[in-house]
Order: C-alpha cells, then sequence, then structure tokens
C-alpha cells in the first residue's frame, strides 16, 4: 500500500475524530455530562458507541492475526466477546443500572459500605485498564510502521493525543459521539474491501487450506522483517539474504537456512524460492492446513487452553471497567436491557469479518508467520490481492478503520480510568478528571513504547482473565447474594488479581513456559475464576457478622423495577 494513501486514511479518521469530539464541548457543561453523559443517551446511540469501543484492536487486528496463526482455535474469541454480553445482559445489567453509581468502586462501595473495598477495586479498575491500552498503543504503532514505516513509538503518541483532546473537552457525552460514529467506521472499513476480496478470491479460483503441508510460499517471495525476530526452520531453504542472520551479515548472498532456529535481525530482507516451507516465529505452532482448520489440532494442551479462554471471555466482559459504566449512562434499567441485545446484533455482524481475513491471510501473505506481524494481514491483504490503485484506496480505508478501533477504544478506558482517579485519589470534579485523564494515558504509552512487541489479542485475553478473577465474583455475588461479606470480598479480589495478575506478568515480561504450566500461565482463567469465587464464599461464611447493615436496602434497590421505585436518586460516594 502506498505510504500517502495510508497516512491520509490515518488523517481523515482523527480529523473526524477530533471533530466530532469537538462537538461535544457545546452539550458537556456538567460534571454528570463528563461522567456518565446525564443519563440521556438512546439505547441506539449507546449500543453502537459500546461496539466502538469494545470492538478494540484485538478485533479489528488482533483476531485476523490469530486466526492466520491457530486457525479455527481462535474463533472462541469473537463468540466469547460476544457471548459475553449475554451473560451481563442475564445477570448483572439492569441491576448496576439502578444501583445508582458511577463506577465499579462506587458499585463495591454502595454494596458493601467499605471504604477498603472501594480502594481495591479502584486499584484493579486502573491496573485492567492499563493491561487493555497497552496493545491499544502497540497495535496504533504497528499500523503507522506498515503503511508509513515511521517509528513505533509514533502511533502510540498520535492516537494518546487525539483520545486526550476528546477526553478533555467533553467527557463521556463527547466519547459517545466519537464511539457511535467509529462503530460504522469500523464496520464499513471491513466490509468494504472484503466485497473485493472475496471477488478477487473467487477469481483466482477459490483455493482453499485443504492440505496436510504447512503454509508455503506459492512464488519467490522476498520477507523483510522489521523488527528483530527468532524462528524455526523445519527443512533446509535455500535463500537469498540481506542483512543479518545469526549474527552474520549478507548482502544479496545466498544461505542455506538448516534446520532449527534462526536469529534474523532488524530490517533483513530474505527471499524464497517458490514451494519453500514458511518458518514460523518461534512460539508460533508449526501446523499443517489441515490441522489448522480443524479444532483443537494446532497446540499444545489445546483443549484446556480453549475452556479457559471461553471462560475467561465469557465472565470477563462483565468485569471491564469501560464497558460497565456505559450502562450508567442510559435512562433506566428497561433502557439497559434494549442496549444490550442491541450490541449483541452489532458485536455479531461485525465479528463475522475479521475470521474471514485470517482464512484469506493464510492463503496469500503466510510469509507473516515469520516477521511476527501477524496482526497486519488485514492492513496487507487488500494491496497482495488486489494491487493498484484499488489496492490502496481499499488498504487506506482499512487503516482508517483500524485507528479507528484505536481511538474508540482507548477513549473509552481513559473515560473509566479517569473518573476513578478523580474520585479516588483527586478531589473530583470536571478539573480533576481532566488531570485523571492525563495520568490514565501516560503509564500505558510508557509501557507500550518500553514493553516487547505483543499479539494484541492475547494481552487482551490476558485483561479478560484478570477482568473475570476479579470483578466478576464481585458483580455476582454482590447482586445476587446478600450474605457476601466485606471480608470475603477482600479476599477474593486480592487471590483473585494476584493470581491472574502474576500469570500477566510472567506471560508478558518473558513469555509463558513451555508445557502445561505455559498453558496455565498463558490462560490462567480456568484456575483463577473459580479460586477467587471459592475465596469470596468461603470467607463470607466464616465472617457473618461483618455482612453490611444496609444490605437489605440495596437489594431491593438492585432488583426493583425502576419505575417503582421510590428512591431514584444517584448514589453519591462517602468522604472519609
Amino acid at each position: 500500500m502506498s505510504a500517502a494513501y495510508g497516512l491520509a486514511g490515518v488523517l481523515l479518521v482523527v480529523v473526524a475524530t477530533v471533530l466530532i469530539g469537538v462537538l461535544g464541548v457545546r452539550i458537556s457543561q456538567t460534571t454528570s455530562d463528563f461522567y456518565v453523559a446525564s443519563r440521556t443517551v438512546t439505547p441506539l446511540r449507546n449500543a453502537s458507541a459500546i461496539g466502538g469501543e469494545y470492538l478494540s484492536a484485538a478485533s479489528f487486528l488482533g483476531i485476523a492475526g490469530l486466526i492466520l496463526a491457530y486457525g479455527a482455535d481462535m474463533l472462541w474469541l469473537p463468540v466469547g466477546w460476544t457471548g459475553g454480553y449475554l451473560i451481563l445482559l442475564v445477570l448483572v445489567s439492569a441491576p448496576l443500572r439502578r444501583s445508582g453509581a458511577y463506577t465499579l468502586p462506587d458499585f463495591a462501595e454502595a454494596r458493601l459500605e467499605s471504604m477498603a473495598v472501594r480502594r481495591v477495586a479502584s486499584v484493579l479498575v486502573v491496573l485492567i485498564s492499563w493491561l487493555y491500552l497497552l496493545p491499544q498503543f502497540q497495535s496504533a504503532g504497528l499500523v503507522l510502521r506498515t503503511v508509513t514505516g515511521a517509528p513505533v513509538w509514533t502511533g502510540g503518541v498520535l492516537i494518546a493525543v487525539v483520545v486526550a483532546v476528546n477526553v478533555l473537552v467533553g467527557g463521556m457525552r463527547s466519547v459517545t459521539l466519537v464511539q457511535a460514529f467509529q462503530y460504522w467506521m469500523k464496520l464499513t472499513a471491513l466490509a468494504v474491501p472484503l466485497v473485493f476480496l472475496l471477488l478477487a478470491w473467487r477469481y483466482d479460483g477459490a483455493p482453499g487450506p485443504s492440505s496436510d503441508a504447512p503454509p508455503r510460499f506459492n512464488d519467490r517471495t522476498t520477507v523483510a522483517v522489521g523488527v528483530a525476530v527468532t524462528v524455526n526452520v523445519a527443512a533446509p531453504i535455500q535463500v537469498t539474504v540481506d542483512g543479518q542472520v545469526d549474527g552474520r551479515a549478507y548482502s544479496g548472498a545466498p544461505v542455506t537456512l538448516n534446520p532449527g532456529t534462526h536469529r534474523l535481525s532488524q530490517d533483513t530482507s530474505i527471499t524464497f524460492p517458490a514451494g519453500a516451507d514458511v518458518p514460523h516465529v518461534s512460539g508460533r505452532p508449526v501446523s499443517t492446513d489441515r490441522q489448522w482448520a480443524l479444532p483443537l489440532g494446532g497446540r499444545d494442551h489445546s483443549l484446556y487452553a480453549t475452556y479457559s479462554l471461553i471462560l475467561a471471555t465469557f465472565l470477563g466482559t462483565m468485569g471491564l471497567p469501560h464497558v460497565l459504566v456505559r450502562f450508567y449512562t442510559n435512562p433506566d434499567g428497561r433502557a439497559a436491557r434494549r442496549t444490550t441485545v442491541m450490541v449483541l446484533s452489532l458485536l455479531g455482524a461485525f465479528y463475522v469479518l475479521p475470521a474471514i481475513y485470517g482464512v484469506l491471510g493464510r492463503l496469500y501473505t503466510p510469509e507473516l508467520l515469520m516477521t511476527g506481524r501477524a496482526d497486519a494481514v488485514v492492513l496487507t491483504l487488500p494491496g497482495r490481492l488486489i494491487g493498484g490503485l484499488g489496492g490502496d484506496l481499499l488498504g487506506a480505508l482499512v487503516t482508517g478503520g483500524a485507528v479507528a478501533a484505536f481511538l474508540s477504544t482507548s477513549s473509552g478506558i481513559t473515560v473509566s480510568v479517569a473518573g476513578v482517579l478523580a474520585q479516588d485519589i483527586l478531589r473530583g470534579g470536571v478539573r480533576s478528571f481532566r488531570v485523571g485523564t492525563l495520568l490514565a494515558l501516560v503509564v500505558p504509552l510508557c509501557l507500550a513504547i518500553a514493553a516487547r512487541s505483543l499479539a494484541v489479542a492475547d494481552v487482551v485475553g490476558l485483561a479478560f482473565a484478570v477482568a473475570a478473577s476479579t470483578f466478576c465474583p464481585l458483580l455476582v455475588l454482590g447482586v445476587w447474594w446478600r450474605r457476601l461479606t466485606v471480608p470475603g470480598a477482600l479476599a477474593g479480589l486480592v487471590s483473585g488479581g494476584a493470581l491472574a495478575g502474576t500469570a500477566v506478568v510472567v506471560t508478558i515480561a518473558a513469555g509463558p513456559p513451555a508445557g502445561l504450566l505455559g498453558a496455565l500461565l498463558a490462560q490462567p482463567a480456568a484456575w483463577t475464576v473459580p479460586i477467587a469465587f471459592t475465596v469470596m464464599i468461603v470467607v463470607s461464611l466464616c465472617t457473618p457478622g461483618r455482612v453490611p447493615p444496609g444490605v437489605a436496602r440495596m437489594m431491593v434497590r438492585l432488583h426493583t423495577p425502576e419505575s417503582l421505585a421510590v428512591d431514584r436518586g444517584t448514589w453519591r460516594p462517602r468522604r472519609v
């Protein structure tokens, strides 16, 4: 794709986002406008905004990249991310709206009447949100590097600046307008190019991944490695190298890559002959196309990993701070339920598209398996299959959609973190909200620049695992079990957060080890969620005297339809 067209796509989306955000200045005047848009957002607009912020870089780029690498197993990601909203609808959406709280820490304190629980919940909100923002900034760097060749850090800085402008000037009301626009932008950016890609695929004879061989280069192919990677070679390959391999420099010289691992330095170009097997980045499975197309066929301990992934995505959705705050912007509980039903429809329509990109990428861009940039498959396919001016225009459209994905999700998360920081650390009010916005963006931006490159969907999956291990037990038991106590809630939050957090730190810092231990750390939800629930229940049963004195009134408030409720005021946090 031409750098000029790609840059034009980025700039158009950024300008449109800023203009829509500035519109929010004229209608955002009160604290309630900044936190929850004064609870006046209609179900359709709110559903579009939820779709906009929920469909992050992991949805737009990451799913296609993981399907390219791992195959059918990764289809559980879009299924789980969509199904999580069904669990949310059934269990907590309307009661949360009736609680009258602005944030998750607000709900925790209102339900348990404890500042200690509130403080722990606040810390978890910030940590989960920063973990979610990290891959957004890294993916933004990947996109700008792919389309313009700019340094990786520039993408994250650009997204952080635009998000800061939108959130600072208009708060939640402004962000709602931006995110509703960006959902439809992302859907268009994937759907329109896909029509032309499928036509090109049909014209090419509609090939399919049906062989028992690993991915191969159909033609003589030159692969440019943007960042240093270590690849596994299964069979000897005669290649031409311009750069460094295993520490030795070559300038267009023939080299034989023997079976084993080889280190390819940054900015190295390797030319492979037609019919050669594609080397895989270390850690990626070397699977045949037939294994890739079958569930549970591509990874070690794939059965455990699949069930753990399902648990994390189904239960983690309700624990994401930037998702839950949206239900406080609806006028009433009925509108909150209608919003969730609409969200299911919008997400279902969207998630069909990245899966098809992943399949086409397996056929036409297998070299991404060796560059460590499988997430770039959505950006690469238009230029590969269409080419020419049409490929450049479609590539610019996809690039704009990717930028919209980063902006919308980052905006929603930033609002959530800024709200928590403003209420629990700063003095509250609009000024504190704006200071919290800057704090919410600076830390994950620095981490994104300093951390090693990570698969975006993998990191987002870890954020879901932490949310499922902490806020899911608190919300489910807090809404439906009156015997939940303060020590029980604290013990469950701390144990679930510590266990899942340790798995996250190990996975991000050094990568999971091989074998069962690696699977347990890379997908921790299957054991951390049951432990968190068990600890919360057992400790609560052992401390019956610590049940909050106002639990009866709070349970009535959570479960009484708002049309029958007498007290419909907004709950306010205590200040101590």
